[in-house]
């Protein structure tokens, strides 16, 4: 019985760890997707004429840093 009691907790265990990892990825795939919703946004700002090559820059580094920090497979999706 002790045996049977051990092998579920390993994986209900291992089950937290597989969804704490796809929870992860999703929150990073909608940051990035946001990032780059914000670079797109002072970019068309910037050309419009109400924003500034300062924000789009802002914007294009941040983007920049959260691919060189996780990847850009939010890009694929």
């Amino acid at each position: 019985m002790a045996g049977f009691l051990d092998r579920a907790k390993e994986q209900a265990q291992r089950g937290l760890t597989q969804g704490k990892a796809k929870i992860d990825d999703v929150q990073t795939q909608r940051a990035g997707s946001d990032l780059l919703k914000k670079l797109g946004t002072a970019y068309y700002e910037e050309k419009r004429g109400t924003g500034s090559p300062q924000a789009t820059a802002q914007a294009l580094q941040a983007l920049e840093a959260h691919v060189a920090a996780n990847g850009d497979g939010f890009l694929r999706s």
